[in-house]
């Protein structure tokens, strides 16, 4: 019976040891993952947050030994996405490209029912942070901020779309202006707003760095001001909101979230996957080329710079009476 008993227990050990000791959900960090993986995208394919969700799916597979699949899904900023993730397994096998903007400038813009919380997912690891600049069609004769005042006539400023930091950096430089009757215009996403500005669409837009270094370079519109914290290296004669005068402490910054509730081990083994990718000298020359500024922090480290934000910017609309929603 003592030779039956032990022989049995140490089927139950092997057993145990097999399945990584674990008899619930079955998925653990010893097998996890075993199949392809989802990233998702909420907005177009060939924008900044596209191209960064593109540029870590192609190193992710060495470390997980699975294929990651980027797929888009666009639209309201990336609340369509979000909420797709929200309502997936908590697998680790969907994971997103949380936009910043999404968590701390968009729920200044729409209803409590339609914000999207970032404290209602599993932060992964942080990504990066990107700056804006605003841009003019050289047919204006803007230079500077001055330049805009002493027009005495209407201005209109491209967005990116409602509840955005291309929305909200205009707009809080323009509430501290006096004089400048400014209109918003928004659009879906960087490209087409960069494209109203060659186009002579809009007088002015506020694009990301990444996006509109090539038309600058190009000569094809005009840096008028950076909203970074410091003068860019590559626009080193453009000066920020700050120094001209405006209090206007907007970036964009980009995070790897999934499903509440994901089970710990696998928020570790993707975090893992995450750091080892952004090691890989191809994607650190990636954000340089890019001008990314590396945030590659833990979750509850990435959740308290955006609460923090969310607090910043409410303050700053309630303070120049702004409202972002895009109604009359």
């Amino acid at each position: 019976m003592t030779h039956r008993i032990r022989a049995a227990a140490a089927v139950l050990t092997l057993a145990l040891a097999g399945c990584g000791g674990n008899l619930g959900t079955g998925s653990t960090d010893g097998d996890f993952p075993s199949r392809a993986i989802t990233l998702l995208v909420g907005q177009d394919a060939g924008g900044s947050t596209d191209l960064i969700a593109r540029a870590l799916a192609d190193r992710l597979p060495d470390e997980l030994g699975q294929p990651v699949t980027v797929q888009n899904r666009p639209g309201a900023n990336g609340a369509v996405a979000a909420k797709e993730v929200a309502a997936a397994k908590p697998d680790g096998y969907t994971l997103f490209v949380f936009p910043g903007t999404l968590a701390y400038i968009t729920p200044l813009a729409v209803s409590p029912a339609e914000a999207v919380d970032i404290t209602a997912y599993d932060v992964v690891t942080g990504i990066s942070q990107d700056d804006f600049v605003l841009v003019a069609n050289p047919d204006t004769g803007f230079r500077t901020v001055a330049d805009i005042v002493g027009a005495r006539r209407p201005i209109t400023y491209g967005t990116t779309g409602v509840g955005t930091g291309s929305q909200l950096t205009q707009a809080l430089l323009f509430a501290q202006t006096t004089g400048v009757r400014a209109t918003a215009v928004p659009f879906d996403g960087g490209a087409p707003t960069l494209t109203a500005v060659l186009g002579g669409q809009v007088d002015v837009a506020s694009i990301q760095l990444g996006e509109a270094q090539e038309q600058i370079r190009a000569g094809a519109v005009t840096p008028i001001v950076t909203f970074a914290r410091t003068r860019p290296s590559y626009l080193p004669d453009t000066p920020t909101a700050v120094e001209a005068g405006y209090d206007v402490p907007v970036q964009q910054s980009r995070a790897i979230a999934v499903p509440k509730g994901t089970p710990p081990e696998i928020v570790e083994r993707l975090r893992g996957a995450f750091g080892t990718a952004f090691a890989a000298q191809a994607y650190r020359d990636f954000n340089a080329t890019r001008l990314l500024t590396p945030n590659e922090v833990d979750g509850p480290t990435l959740v308290g710079q955006w609460t923090g934000s969310l607090r910043t910017y409410r303050d700053l609309v309630t303070k120049y009476d702004i409202d972002l929603s895009g109604t009359p």
